[in-house]
């Protein structure tokens, strides 16, 4: 009965190092491209946007100019901070909690797309009535 309940703790660890490789992923691409926007890097930022994104707005600049008119608090927030992961009907959701310019709080669910390999932003959303 030990042997079986230490083979089941290894199991569950071993499956948990995916799990939080694949949570910091994530968390460092939606940081790289806040980043991005900060500096003025329309391009860095662009190219964590997934492909449906990008067929959207054809250019970094149409992509900046969405973001900066749509989303000020991702453009320049004061502070960000990660809430939960999360996966529904096969799709990723990273929750983050951005502190806007203005000093507003503002919750998003960032959809993640694995493509080739990569954790790319396939849409920001809104959460409604959450933040201030």
């Amino acid at each position: 009965m030990r042997a079986f309940l230490v083979l089941l703790v290894v199991v569950s660890l071993m499956s948990a190092v995916p799990a939080q490789a694949r949570e910091q992923s994530i968390r460092s691409v939606i940081n790289d491209q806040i980043a991005a926007f900060r500096a003025d890097d329309l391009d860095a930022a662009y190219g964590h946007a997934a492909p449906g994104i990008q067929r959207l707005f054809p250019t970094p600049e149409r992509f900046g100019t969405m973001v900066r008119r749509g989303y000020p608090m991702i453009w320049r927030p004061r502070a960000v901070e990660f809430l939960g992961l999360r996966e529904e009907r096969a799709r990723i959701w990273q929750r983050v909690l951005i502190t806007g310019p203005e000093g507003g709080l503002h919750v998003l669910d960032y959809e993640m797309r694995e493509i080739d390999g990569l954790w790319r932003i396939g849409g920001v959303v809104r959460v409604p009535g959450a933040g201030a």
